[in-house]
């Protein structure tokens, strides 16, 4: 991922999907030639088939650019819109090479 496509997304909320799985929300504050992202007012969704989303508030929050699979534009009316708490879905599985 070249790092300079980034550069439009820094203050933008961003969803970044981690090689284990995770998928973390937060305000893309920085990051480096080596996709080493800085997420602030971040939370990880925690995804279940039992109970809706469980957010956990990271705060401000690195991520190591190789333990990134994807990085997406979040649009926050569309987001705010969902009831998340009534999303059921399977965990995602670690990406594998």
């Amino acid at each position: 991922m070249a790092s300079t496509s980034l550069e439009p997304l820094v203050d933008q909320t961003i969803s970044v999907i981690t090689n284990d799985g995770r998928n973390i929300v937060g305000v893309l504050k920085g990051f480096d030639q080596a996709t080493n992202l800085i997420l602030d007012e971040s939370h990880e969704r925690v995804y279940s088939t039992k109970v809706g989303v469980e957010p956990i508030v990271l705060g401000l929050y690195i991520i190591r650019g190789d333990n990134i699979a994807v990085v997406g534009e979040l649009d926050e009316e569309l987001d705010a819109s969902l009831d998340l708490t009534s999303l059921r879905a399977h965990p995602l599985k670690p990406v594998q090479h």
